[in-house]
């Protein structure tokens, strides 16, 4: 009679191998980061994917994070929280094909990470201790997943059943079957930690969109106490391939830092106004709904847009004047910039001269005949005409503090990037698309052009080169938004280029020389080619 026996000290080859190892990292990273989910959600604070996000973002230099804006646009936050989450992906796998042979490493590995990520709640901007509670959560959970991993690994790939070999039987000593689970008990274990970590992770991304919860439920907005008339016909040229006047709100460019979108609850939101004022004042969303609302058409522009680029865009705001909660606060002379901050710590200053020179700047509550998306700042932000979005925009607004520029910084401002930066006066060709076909003959272009808080006064075309001539202008409600423009030429079969400028209401035309969106905007003249058949 013989029995199977192995000698794991000299089978090496007999131990999981890396597949295996890797596949326990996997899950053991997989469950934390659910356990971590399920925690945020629970207790309405950032994952660690989002901690690690958000101080990555605030700390990265920021020519990368320009860089990262000019080749993904607004693909950019999921691309960086993609990229998080490989890199926890790899490093779990490596853990775990560390951990089968050394198992204090492994644990080890985990309290590194554990580390890294609490290191990142007080790197972020966002003043949240609370964040920390999730990476502890996730912690224990891939610790408490990999120990139950390891011993289903251990016992399912190295008693008996590969690498076997069969020896006489001592005397009286009976067959023993192998102990374990074996394989098919670790792919039941695998299994039982992955659906555990999918659920997990599910419903911690659930309940901060709850059914019912205060956050979700939208604001009804009272009418505006001086409702701005219907859009005047012909703002609107109708060309085909051209950018519409008004921008949906589900088509509006998005540029922020806040890598999962704040979600303040209305009912509990204040703004505080204090600083360099005489009366510093709370106000709640009741109060602020009781004001006057005024509408607004404004153009907003990223100060991240190339030229040509489509991070602008166009609709009708709803809001209170901006200058008329200064003036109830009472400004000191002197206190030339406001301070504002966002739910998630984001800083920006505005200019204070020009919020109180009389344009329509706005604690805006409506952005296109609804309120805020969540996106774009719900339930209140700031919409200062004139300037790109860094220096007045500030979206899920609760703090606004008058001080001077020479006191503080803001955000950017810190980063090296322009402090006043009004928007440049730019124009862009639509029509043709970019290396299009078209047929030869009669030939339509058209475009956008802007200069807030000045207005367009001309766009001007040219063909391959050619001299320069001057195109019909669309209506436009005021000097606050862009303007479509159009225009006809003939031209040849075979290749060519258009280019277009725009001129502004003071005279300023767009010039020719190319200069890179940051610090302060970009400048240059947009140009095309496309072919004619």
């Amino acid at each position: 009679m013989t029995t199977k026996t192995r000698d794991d000290s000299t089978r090496p080859g007999n131990q999981p191998g890396f597949a295996v190892g890797a596949t326990v990292g996997l899950l053991t990273a997989a469950a934390g980061l659910g356990a971590a989910e399920l925690a945020a959600g629970a207790l309405r604070t950032a994952s660690p994917v989002i901690v690690v996000g958000d101080a990555l973002v605030d700390n990265s230099p920021p020519e990368l994070m320009a860089l990262a804006i000019s080749l993904l646009g607004t693909a950019d936050k999921p691309v960086l929280l993609a990229g998080i989450v490989l890199v926890l992906a790899v490093s779990g796998a490596v853990l775990g094909t560390v951990a089968l042979r050394r198992p204090l490493l492994g644990q080890a590995g985990l309290v590194v990470l554990a580390a890294a990520g609490a290191t990142a709640v007080l790197l972020r901007r966002a003043d949240d201790p609370g964040a920390v509670v999730p990476v502890l959560v996730g912690a224990v959970a891939g610790a408490a997943a990999l120990a139950l991993l390891m011993r289903s690994a251990g016992n399912g790939f190295s008693t008996g059943e590969e690498g076997e070999t069969t020896v006489p039987a001592a005397r009286g000593e009976a067959d023993h079957p192998p102990r374990g689970p074996g394989r098919r008990g670790f792919v039941r274990t695998a299994t039982g930690v992955l659906g555990a970590s999918a659920a997990a992770g599910a419903v911690g991304h659930w309940l901060p969109r709850f059914p019912g919860s205060s956050t979700d439920a939208a604001l009804k907005l009272p009418a505006p106490a001086r409702p701005l008339p219907p859009l005047p016909a012909g703002v609107d040229l109708g060309v085909p391939g051209l950018t519409p006047f008004t921008t949906p709100n589900t088509d509006f460019y998005r540029i922020d830092t806040a890598l999962s979108v704040p979600r303040p609850d209305p009912s509990r939101w204040t703004l505080r106004v204090h600083g360099m004022v005489d009366r510093p004042f709370e106000i709640d969303m009741d109060e602020l709904l009781s004001m006057p609302l005024e509408e607004a058409d404004i153009t907003l522009t990223c100060v991240s847009n190339q030229v040509g680029g489509d991070l602008a865009g166009n609709t009708r705001w709803l809001g209170v004047r901006l200058d008329r909660l200064l003036r109830r606060a009472g400004v000191h002379p002197g206190a030339d910039q406001i301070l504002s901050t966002s739910d998630d710590g984001w800083t920006c200053g505005t200019p204070t001269e020009v919020v109180m020179d009389g344009r329509d700047a706005l604690l805006a509550v409506g952005m296109g005949g609804e309120p805020l998306p969540a996106e774009h700042g719900y339930p209140a932000r700031m919409v200062v005409p004139g300037l790109y979005g860094f220096v007045s925009a500030t979206k899920w607004v609760t703090d606004i503090k008058l001080t001077r520029f020479a006191d503080e910084r803001a955000y950017w401002a810190r980063r090296g990037w322009g402090v006043r930066a009004p928007i440049k006066t730019m124009s862009r060709v639509d029509v043709p698309a970019p290396l299009s076909r078209v047929a030869s003959g009669d030939v339509v272009l058209a475009g956008v052009a802007w200069a807030q808080h000045r207005g367009v006064d001309a766009v001007e075309v040219r063909l391959d080169g050619g001299d320069w001539w001057e195109a019909e202008l669309a209506r436009v409600p005021g000097i606050d938004t862009w303007v479509q423009w159009v225009t006809e030429t003939s031209v040849a079969p075979g290749l060519h280029a258009v280019e277009v400028r725009a001129t502004d209401a003071i005279g300023a035309t767009q010039p020719s020389a190319r200069a890179e969106p940051i610090p302060d905007g970009a400048t240059g003249w947009h140009r095309i080619r496309f072919t004619a058949e």
